[in-house]
């Protein structure tokens, strides 16, 4: 009984590990061909047209920034600086959104909040890719189950660190585009496929470690009670033996005591 629920949890993380997985990857490869759902992941899109060197419109995705579309997208760049939307220009961009970094395109707060975000969104997929080939044995064996936990764990901490960095830089970046007066809305698609990631690795680090703890204290117990009653029945059937030998040899001592005296008497 606790192995067919290990073997469920095992089999339901294994599943939920490869979903989120497929969504991560939808985002990180946003803007590479323009197929949906990859043209369809941006994570903010806005009105860029009245800021100099921009694109009439700009779609932020993880390694670029593109036009309408996922279209006409510029150089990938890793932890790519939001102000690279504007490379050479920034005359009328919001004001909060320019500063010193990024080739003078980029304030610090959201330089830093999407290099850091960018960051733990990659070594939360690295840890899930780990978690993954881990739970392939998750059905089967407790030891993996739990090891795929504790690895997915890690990946779930960096996971939220990534998701909240990188919302907070986009809601914070569309209020700001807000307040000047451009259009700009998020993107459903990346935000959707980022936190429905989460929320199956959350839902996945749950089932390895009830998968891990199924039937584990129980199954202990019932082979130490059947081990005991095997050694009490082993035990009473020597006790049986001893008292069987016991009668035997009494039973051959009066034989031959009785034996004894018949001949004294005829002697």
């Amino acid at each position: 009984m606790a192995g067919g629920i290990r073997g469920a949890m095992g089999i339901v993380s294994l599943i939920l590990i490869a979903g989120a997985l497929v969504l991560m990857f939808f985002v990180v490869l946003s803007g590479v061909t323009n197929s949906t759902p990859l043209n369809k992941t941006y994570f903010l899109r806005a009105d860029t047209s009245s800021i100099a060197g921009a694109r009439p419109v700009s779609q932020w995705t993880y390694f670029y920034v593109c036009g309408s579309g996922n279209t006409d997208c510029g150089k990938a760049v890793p932890a790519l600086p939001f102000g690279y939307a504007w490379v050479g220009g920034g005359d009328g961009a919001p004001a909060d959104l320019v500063g010193s970094h990024g080739k003078h395109t980029t304030s610090t707060h959201y330089y830093y909040l999407w290099r850091f975000g960018w960051v733990f969104y990659l070594i939360s997929l690295f840890f899930t890719v780990m978690a993954f080939f881990t739970a392939l044995l998750a059905p089967c064996s407790r030891l993996a189950s739990g090891l795929s936990g504790l690895i997915l764990t890690g990946s779930l901490f960096f996971f939220s660190l990534a998701a909240s960095l990188m919302t907070a830089e986009f809601v914070q970046a569309r209020d700001r585009f807000k307040a000047a007066g451009m259009s700009t809305k998020i993107g459903r698609y990346a935000f959707g496929f980022t936190w429905g990631a989460w929320a199956a690795i959350f839902l996945a680090t749950i089932f390895l470690f009830l998968g891990c703890g199924a039937g584990g204290r129980k199954d202990d117990t019932v082979r130490s009670s059947r081990g005991a009653t095997t050694s009490g029945g082993l035990g009473n059937v020597g006790f049986f033996r001893r008292q069987r030998s016991r009668r035997s040899a009494r039973g051959s001592f009066v034989d031959n005591d009785s034996q004894r005296r018949v001949k004294d008497e005829y002697a």
